[in-house]
């Protein structure tokens, strides 16, 4: 789940993709980078480890001249966590010098790239986005546009991807839509976007989604956006986890402000899974709006019986497992004078491994609470992600091997109930086959390939309501 960020026709492209990668940040903390392009052609790029603001310092952005730029913060899915593979990524070619940053997963990755390599092509990443760069090598045009159109034809997945080449600046979609990327304005100059909170730290103005399967291209000194269309079949597979989890609530995604549907969301819990309990306690930050939710439609009182560090990074995009759980115990810390001798309802948005959710429901006991009951905003996650989300097999899923009575055993929680899939999408409001539901059904509509496929087999498919 990574953001991007890009920008054409601004005298301060760089500032302009710092500041929005900088909105960006809870869509990955590993890596940043950008790729700025001047009127000459030259592209310069500067990456590295670690958050936004720590990597692009004044100096380092004075060296990012140019009226273009595209940049990406990282979290990783495919590819291992080093510097080798932030991005952009940038290659020289027989079509020039090309930048790339992309958010999703490509399904196809790994036999393309065995191809690729036996044909001769040397990778310098792990990352599945090099791929991309390598099918346009493979295939040069003379319209580089042209060249992306042809690589995009040829790998399956989630794609939101930005390219930088020494005379275009070009946007690109899957043709399902896993992940979000908007068109956005800023005083005329064209910007793109994972989500339109970017667009709000800038003043510009959402223009709309980047549609399905769409290449758009700003030619170096045309005001003029084309529109271009991959051929296949369009078919809406959004992936609603950015509403459950990933997207800031002051975003505005595939339609809907994510803040009125995660309180939607909360809601529908309340009357689904209600508790005979005190006190609402949402999990901060994930499961606030969840929690106001539940707590409208309950009656019961919402406090904040869990106070969070903000200082520390969400704990389920840290790349290891031993940070995420380190970072539980500095994340979240309970305030003893709300808990205390009351039977609270713990509001949060998923479980995925269980561990994080046990280790919160027992900080919530040692601070006195008489019963705790957990309440999770959205279905049991059963299967893994290949779309962009890091659960790559079954065996890190405690609701793939566990059910319900057992997951609420493990967490040490005095009951547990889940949002069901039909109340998750009625409070989504857009037609529920118009998203990809895979984690929760294991209906893969973009099927994994090779590996991945026999990881997702690793158990047999449940029935629902297992």
């Amino acid at each position: 789940m990574c953001g991007i960020f890009g920008i054409g026709g601004h005298d301060d492209a760089a500032n302009l993709a710092y500041l929005g990668l900088y909105a960006l940040q809870h869509r990955g903390q590993e890596s940043a980078g950008i790729a700025a392009g001047d009127d000459d052609g030259r592209l310069a790029v500067q990456v590295g480890m670690g958050h936004v603001a720590e990597i692009f310092r004044e100096e380092v952005l004075r060296r990012l001249p140019g009226r273009r730029a595209i940049g990406h913060t990282r979290y990783s899915t495919a590819g291992s966590s080093v510097v080798a593979n932030a991005q952009p990524i940038v290659v020289r070619t027989s079509m020039g010098t090309l930048a790339l940053v992309h958010n999703g997963n490509l399904t196809n990755a790994r036999e393309l790239r065995r191809e690729l390599e036996r044909s001769g092509s040397i990778f310098q990443t792990t990352s599945d986005t090099e791929v991309v760069l390598h099918l346009m090598a493979r295939n040069p045009r003379r319209d580089l546009v042209d060249s992306l159109m042809v690589a995009l034809e040829q790998v399956e997945g989630a794609f939101s991807l930005l390219l930088l080449g020494e005379n275009v600046l070009v946007a690109a979609r899957d043709r399902h839509g896993f992940r979000p990327l908007l068109l956005g304005d800023l005083d005329g100059a064209p910007c793109f976007a994972s989500e339109s909170c970017a667009f709000d730290l800038l003043g510009a103005r959402t223009v709309r989604e980047v549609e399905l399967g769409e290449v758009i291209a700003l030619r170096l000194g045309s005001p003029e956006l084309e529109s271009h269309r991959l051929r296949g079949t369009v078919r809406p597979t959004r992936c609603v986890f950015e509403h459950v989890y990933f997207a800031r609530p002051d975003s505005l995604l595939f339609g809907e402000s994510v803040s009125e549907v995660r309180r939607r969301m909360g809601a529908q819990l309340a009357r689904e899974q209600p508790a005979a309990a005190d006190l609402v306690v949402p999990v901060l930050d994930s499961g606030l709006l969840a929690g106001l939710g539940f707590s409208r439609e309950s009656g019961l009182p919402l406090e904040f019986g869990l106070i969070r560090n903000h200082y520390v990074g969400r704990t389920f995009i840290e790349p290891k497992q031993s940070i995420r759980n380190f970072g539980v115990k500095i994340k979240l810390n309970p305030v003893r004078g709300v808990i205390e001798g009351r039977r609270i309802v713990l509001v949060d948005d998923s479980i995925v491994r269980g561990t994080t959710s046990r280790k919160i429901v027992r900080m919530v006991r040692e601070a006195g609470a008489r019963e705790v009951h957990l309440r999770i905003s959205s279905p049991p996650t059963r299967w893994p992600c290949y779309y962009g989300i890091d659960t790559p097999t079954r065996t890190d899923l405690i609701a793939a091997r566990s059910d319900i009575e057992e997951i609420r055993a493990f967490v040490e929680a005095d009951s547990l109930g889940y949002l069901s899939l039909e109340g998750l999408l009625s409070a989504v409001r857009s037609p529920g086959e118009s998203f990809c539901t895979a984690c929760w059904t294991g209906d893969y509509r973009v099927p994994p390939a090779g590996e991945e496929r026999a990881q997702a087999a690793l158990f047999p498919r449940e029935e629902e309501g297992r």
